[in-house]
């Protein structure tokens, strides 16, 4: 009878199954889906080709770069496509510092964060070890920069600034807007200008894009963070600005990024893009709502668990991270994961590493604290009844683990 009632328990939790795991990536939106579906096989051709086939292909490109630059308020040829954020980062970062070389013959600087994702911290490693200089530079308690380290930071070398818009695993929003003016404000009286690059990855769904308004140069965005599938990206990359391409080959994407364009993935950030244009602010103000219900309640029903990040408008609307002191994290996702639900323990690019996250970290929380924390980050598909059902279940996981927990 019980192994009966449990096969009944397991297929009710399959239904039930409840997805808050949306900045590792978030499902394909149906009317993204829609779009990209007739490039598979009725509109196939390769846009470089001569014949209708390539130039019907071509034309739909134009039309989604032209679609991905209204979105961010640029010209359609600073709009470049690339396999993923990832890429983007790579580009953006070497590009930059690998044409400022050819260009003067020096090394120059680069100033990032500490609590950049990976995508950018191992491209600015690797330039380390090629001899460049880059600067970390250190988060306050919340995970946000300090402005006046920045302007420290700066010296005559400096060719590049690249610090994230929004933070994966925090929510943490960074001053791209205040970074961007007081960059513009020093060159105006420098030889060699400082480029401001950011990687929207996160902030795209939720957060202010235009690269005017920001003053940036170049921004990355994503296509699997906006519900359109995994393996496309972007980078915008201002008109002007000094760049070395890395990927060599064919003239595509005018020179900046060889290789045959992925004609149904390009089509399907663009819609994504629209998408997000048009239900913004209906779906950041409902997302605020679950996300503040959901932070008041865990912290009232868990004793000594900790918000970590910022709180209200310098937090991105769909992001909780929490630390429980005295459990630990990767148990309670398995344990969640168990009764049907997802979350992470941080950025799905480091879930293999059994290291604490380097973003906790860097804001100050211990090793043994930051160990203990999960990231839930929902979507615009998410329910009050799916937090409830999370707020219902998180309080006796986390207890059962603190009182498995050896005492010190």
């Amino acid at each position: 009878m019980r192994s009966v009632l449990n096969k009944a328990k397991y297929k009710y939790l399959q239904f039930m199954r409840i997805y808050l795991d949306n900045s590792a990536t978030t499902p394909v939106d149906p009317e993204v889906l829609e779009a990209m579906l007739p490039y598979f096989h009725d509109q196939f051709g390769n846009p470089s080709s001569v014949h209708s086939w390539g130039q019907e292909g071509a034309k739909t490109i134009l039309g989604a770069r032209d679609q991905v630059a209204r979105f961010l308020g640029c010209k359609t040829e600073e709009v470049v496509f690339t396999s993923c954020a990832t890429e983007a980062n790579n580009l953006a970062l070497k590009g930059v510092i690998y044409s400022y070389r050819e260009k003067t013959g020096k090394k120059g600087h680069l100033i990032t964060s500490q609590i950049e994702h990976k995508a950018i911290l191992k491209p600015a490693k690797s330039l380390e070890k090629q001899g460049y200089k880059v600067t970390y530079l250190s988060v306050n308690s919340e995970g946000i920069i300090k402005l006046p380290d920045l302007e420290k930071a700066i010296t005559d070398d400096t060719v590049l600034c690249s610090i994230m818009y929004a933070n994966s695993e925090t929510g943490a929003i960074e001053p791209i807007r205040e970074i961007g003016k007081i960059i513009k404000k020093i060159n105006r009286r420098r030889a060699n200008k400082i480029i401001v690059h950011t990687d929207a990855a996160q902030a795209v769904q939720y957060l202010d894009c235009n690269v005017d308004r920001l003053h940036v140069d170049l921004i990355t965005i994503a296509g699997h963070k906006v519900y359109a599938p995994k393996g496309i990206g972007a980078l915008y990359i201002r008109k002007g600005t000094p760049f070395k391409p890395l990927q060599e080959g064919g003239s595509q994407e005018y020179g900046l990024r060889a290789g045959t364009e992925n004609v149904p993935y390009i089509v399907a950030i663009a819609k994504a893009l629209e998408l997000v244009s048009d239900n913004k602010a209906k779906i950041h103000k409902k997302l605020t709502a679950l996300r503040d219900r959901l932070i008041l309640e865990i912290l009232k029903k868990i004793p000594e668990s900790q918000l970590n990040g910022p709180k209200g408008d310098s937090r991105l609307p769909n992001n909780v991270n929490f630390s429980f002191p005295g459990a630990e994290g990767e148990s309670i996702v398995l344990a969640l994961d168990m009764q049907g639900i997802a979350v992470s323990t941080g950025s799905a690019c480091t879930s293999q590493d059994l290291k604490p996250s380097h973003v906790l970290t860097a804001m100050g929380l211990s090793p043994e604290v930051a160990h203990g924390s999960i990231r839930i980050t929902l979507s615009k598909y998410t329910t009050k009844e799916e937090i409830d059902q999370l707020i219902a279940l998180l309080p006796d996981i986390v207890k059962r683990f603190r009182k498995m927990a050896p005492k010190m």
